[in-house]
């Protein structure tokens, strides 16, 4: 054995032993709120409600007819104005600050629903603009939509009424015998969820649509919150729990019961988590449902709470007169061997596991967003982005942001991509605008991680819309991909994801659509059709460096080793797949990423489990992207693995390597495929084996072409001859006006092999004038193929006087 290969073998070896002992380790998420409370309540009744105007101002109501406003940067609290007497406020809700992407003129409105049926319209100075006779008895909630152009509330009488900005009645969508205690805006604004007794409702603006209705609680339900992002619904009530459910009514979580009844739930505006108050109780729970943290505070009930519109603090009323603050802390984000956390509200902590190395990091601003991948740190506050290199968390780069509500943040190798209300931005590591695409008349604050992904050269967004709609651009210029067009599923699509590695020809989109099966299509390529390669798929995820993809299956874990041979050989792909039982995860796993080896699951309760997959695959992709393939033939050897065998076969001959292919075919027994790569090499001329190599991936349209193009008319012919389309085969014949017998005579020879007629009336029309004589047609043939083998010497001979050695 070679020094070469004996090297090789032991650096596998090492490979190998190494992976085995890994185990899947598991940990817990830290995440918590940190609650202020003063000593004493500045109310001296009931806090109803409250409300925030910016990212550090907050207003609150009182049934002692008080509103203060809360400045968090200085800690003063002051006294707005005192209401009168017979008001005494349920529900308060601002009006949004931004309409239709822009930043509104008029003075900041908010609208006060009361108990004695009326709603005031007031503004910022606390002064009453307008005030309306709504309902019969209170009016229990009031809700302006997204986009600020209506109204909605509800009253004791059970009605449910829809009002212009300026608090003209314009319908009213719902009369019922119960209270609607409470009331939520679709994502789109065109669907309003209510709750009636135990019973939620989905009720859509238009007439004739249906209604959707399910018994959500054993008892009354109070409070609900429906998620623009996420597009999920939280649900509380006097049965003592909280649940979640998606759009169409479907229970995806459902509480252990409390001790008393739920008084309050609030989406934060990521849609990544939610609070949930009750007695003496402030809880913060991931949108899957399980608990981030518990807080306990004297504070009697909450009954309203409020997230910021950054989504990092939280306000509660409670029944003490108390207004309880939180903010979230101990965030955590974490890349190979790097976690961060953070500590303040300001500041985050830096630790290498490997050499625990220790390093501060302090902003001016609030940290809102953080992403950590691909060797960088991007960390945006509420008026910059930080840009950090794990090699150097000294000098960051530093810009400033147009707009400081940033909800997304996604990371490639090259770039990074930013998410707020104005648009999408993509950066590079330098801090400069590499683009910005643009979509007409989308809400990008409302894109989640699930709708958005970004690879080094390509930006796709799926249409909140028409989510059967995904968006391409180059995320170098911003414009879409090929004619404009964007790519189009035949159902709604759930989640997409773009791979990370090769060329930007040959880049991938998966996606998973509301069936739960996993797609996958070219991005550029769009003649290549959507293939489903899975189903059943929960969540899926592209490893960083190799073009791996790995998602959990039903209740199988599975890694494509090379997804890819789906448009190569697609008998093929079965054999390219790894799989494992995932009854080690859980219930409704997420992955959060596949880095290197290992994949971070997170399970249903919230713990993290890290699990290892071979790297195997990752270096066999390498070695390919390479054109190693002596190395990769001696690492599917070395492993005596059949996907591996299988994934190197589909790779060889997606790179046109008739050797490799022909030894991995050979190994995963595909006989009959073997011997086709061998006819191929021996065809004459390149051109023809290259036609062959489309043929065997079944591109049939594309053999043709390139075979017309050389020239190599009666190979084309004959492609169509053997594939029995005898209709091409003759229509090409008569356009170049050469092997019309030909055609006719393997047609004759095809009806008499089973006993059959001709009824085809173009060959009928042909016989009549062609005689068919098989000495000719195949002293004609061999003058074709003669013509090939000249041809293709003459094109080496020139090649080697060109490049001569």
């Amino acid at each position: 054995m070679s020094v070469t290969v004996l090297s090789f073998h032991i650096s596998l070896s090492i490979i190998q032993n190494h992976w085995l002992k890994r185990k899947p380790l598991c940990s817990l998420s830290a995440m918590r709120l940190k609650t202020s409370l003063l000593k004493e309540p500045k109310h001296r009744e009931l806090v109803s409600c409250v409300g925030w105007t910016t990212a550090d101002e907050l207003y609150s109501c009182s049934e002692d007819h008080q509103i203060f406003r809360w400045n968090l940067l200085n800690g003063e609290t002051s006294l707005v104005v005192r209401l009168p007497e017979e008001i005494f406020p349920i529900d308060l809700h601002w009006l949004p600050k931004a309409v239709g992407g822009k930043k509104q003129t008029l003075a900041e409105v908010f609208v006060l629903t009361c108990t004695d049926g009326k709603f005031h319209l007031a503004s910022k100075a606390g002064r009453i603009e307008k005030s309306v006779e709504a309902h019969h008895g209170a009016v229990l909630a009031g809700r302006w939509n997204y986009d600020g152009t209506a109204l909605i509330t509800t009253g004791e009488d059970g009605q449910i009424k829809i009002w212009s900005k300026s608090g003209m009645l314009r319908s009213t969508l719902v009369q019922q015998g119960s209270p609607v205690y409470c009331v939520a805006w679709g994502p789109d604004s065109d669907r309003i969820l209510y709750t009636s007794g135990r019973r939620l409702i989905i009720k859509p603006l238009q007439p004739s649509s249906k209604v959707l209705q399910w018994k959500a609680h054993d008892g009354v339900i109070l409070k609900v919150d429906w998620n623009a992002v996420n597009d999920l619904i939280l649900s509380g009530g006097e049965d003592c729990k909280y649940k979640v459910w998606d759009s169409y009514g479907q229970p995806l979580y459902s509480s252990a019961v409390h001790d008393y009844p739920i008084t309050s739930v609030a989406w934060a505006p990521d849609g990544e988590v939610f609070a949930v108050g009750s007695f003496n109780t402030l809880r913060l729970c991931d949108k899957t449902g399980w608990s981030h943290a518990l807080e306990k505070s004297s504070t009697g009930s909450l009954f309203s709470l409020a997230w910021s519109a950054d989504g990092t603090q939280l306000a509660g009323a409670s029944g003490s007169g108390h207004v309880i603050f939180a903010h979230v802390v101990e965030r955590r984000w974490s890349w190979r061997s790097y976690e961060v956390t953070l500590t303040k509200r300001r500041t985050m902590q830096v630790r290498n596991v490997v050499n625990d190395a220790m390093d501060i990091l302090e902003f001016r601003d609030r940290v809102i967003k953080a992403s950590l991948s691909h060797e960088h740190l991007v960390v945006t506050t509420s008026l910059q982005c930080y840009i950090y290199s794990v090699t150097n968390w000294n000098t960051p780069l530093i810009f400033d942001l147009k707009d400081g509500a940033v909800s997304l943040i996604l990371q490639a190798e090259r770039h990074f991509l930013l998410v707020d209300g104005g648009g999408i931005y993509v950066f590079s590591y330098d801090g400069r605008l590499t683009s910005s695409p643009k979509i007409v008349g989308m809400r990008t604050d409302i894109l989640s991680a699930q709708a958005v992904s970004l690879s080094n050269d390509t930006v796709a967004v799926r249409d909140k819309v028409d989510e059967k709609v995904v968006f391409l651009f180059d995320a170098l210029t911003g414009k879409p991909l090929g004619d404009g067009k964007p790519l189009t599923h035949k159902t709604e699509v759930m989640a997409i994801a773009l791979d990370q590695c090769g060329p930007a020809t040959d880049r991938k989109i998966a996606l998973i659509d509301k069936n739960k099966d996993l797609y996958l299509t070219s991005v550029r390529r769009r003649e290549q059709a959507i293939c489903k390669i899975g189903t059943m798929v929960h969540t899926m995820a592209w490893n960083d460096s190799a073009s791996l993809l790995c998602g959990i299956q039903d209740t199988q874990f599975t890694v494509w080793y090379y997804p890819h041979a789906v448009f190569i050989d697609r008998d093929l792909l079965p054999k390219t797949l790894f799989t494992k039982d995932a009854s080690e995860f859980s219930r409704s796993p997420q992955i959060l990423s596949y880095v290197g080896s290992q994949v971070t699951i997170r399970r249903g309760d919230g713990s993290l489990v890290y699990s290892s997959v071979s790297p195997y695959p990752a270096l066999l992709h390498q070695y390919a992207g390479h054109a190693h393939w002596d190395d990769a033939l001696r690492l599917c050897r070395f492993a005596k693995d059949q996907t591996l065998w299988a994934s190197l076969a589909a790779m060889a001959i997606a790179n046109k390597e008739l050797n490799t292919a022909e030894v991995a075919y050979a190994a995963v027994g595909e006989v009959d495929k073997v011997q086709y790569i061998n006819s191929i090499k021996e065809l004459p001329s390149k051109e023809s084996s290259l036609a062959h190599i489309l043929l065997f991936s079944g591109y049939v349209q594309e053999a043709e072409s390139l075979l017309l193009q050389a020239g190599l008319i009666y190979q084309a012919i004959q492609v169509n001859i053997s594939l029995y389309n005898w209709d091409r085969a003759l229509e090409l014949a008569v356009k170049h006006k050469t092997h019309v017998d030909t055609v006719l005579a393997y047609r004759q020879r095809y009806l008499q092999d089973f006993s059959k007629k001709e009824t085809n009336m173009r060959f009928l029309q042909y016989a009549e004038g062609v005689e068919v004589d098989w000495e000719k047609i195949q002293a004609k043939i061999e003058m074709e193929l003669a013509s090939e083998r000249e041809r293709a010497a003459s094109a080496s001979l020139r090649t080697s006087a060109a490049f001569p050695q």
